[in-house]
């Protein structure tokens, strides 16, 4: 039997694609204290040069662009509820995108700074208007409401995201809204020192989710106004 010679012994490199260098970037962005992707730290992590990722990707936007349009279309692939209930599909996406920015925080952080026009995102926007529609909205009322409910999303996941990267929670809960109390002389600021200890008390998915119902119930308030 010929003898095996250790250039055949060493595994083969993968050769690098889009969905190669996409799933790396996923999986740098989900390690514990990573709060940016560094092409560089990338790279390592698929043992290529960093400048072989720009024969993929045009720009690091384009980089977090494709990142950010995975984790959209993810959290569209985790709605289950049936198009009936249109109600619970919002639920279901904001809650799976919330949790998958809070996973990846380096990627979620930039979602209310790209738009990425890939097919993830279009898919989370065509769930969105025709849950709406399915709630009985049309026209510029059906458009307006996802526009609401798509503002308030990205905006807190990637707030929420942010804040868990550079504060680590030990559980999944939440975290207090306000990261110190708010402490006011009651003689110049009555209210805030009247409201002091319900503020502290507030928890970012708590409001999420309280912002997620408001938008839901303005839909259907106004569908059954129309």
């Amino acid at each position: 039997m010929p003898a095996v010679t250790d250039h055949e012994q060493t595994p083969k490199r993968a050769r690098l694609d889009r969905a190669l260098i996409v799933e790396a970037g996923l999986e740098l962005a989900s390690t514990p204290g990573v709060t940016t992707i560094s092409v560089r730290d990338l790279g390592a992590r698929l043992r290529a040069d960093p400048t072989a990722i720009y024969r993929h990707f045009q720009s690091k936007d384009a980089l977090m662009g494709a990142l950010l349009d995975e984790l959209n279309g993810r959290a569209a692939a985790a709605v289950h509820a049936p198009a009936e209930d249109w109600a619970e599909r919002l639920r279901e996406l904001s809650i799976s995108t919330l949790d998958l920015y809070i996973q990846h925080p380096a990627i979620g952080a930039e979602a209310m700074s790209l738009t990425t026009h890939g097919p993830g995102e279009l898919a989370a926007i065509e769930l969105m208007l025709d849950a709406f529609r399915r709630a009985g909205l049309d026209g510029a009322e059906l458009v307006q409401h996802y526009a609401l409910l798509a503002s308030h999303v990205l905006s807190l996941a990637a707030g929420i995201a942010r804040a868990r990267a550079e504060h680590p929670s030990e559980t999944d809960e939440g975290d207090p809204w306000v990261d110190a109390p708010l402490l006011a002389d009651p003689r110049r600021f009555p209210l805030i020192a009247q409201h002091s200890l319900m503020l502290s008390e507030l928890q970012d998915r708590d409001l999420f989710l309280r912002g997620v119902d408001l938008v839901i119930d303005s839909a259907r308030r106004t569908a059954t106004d129309d």
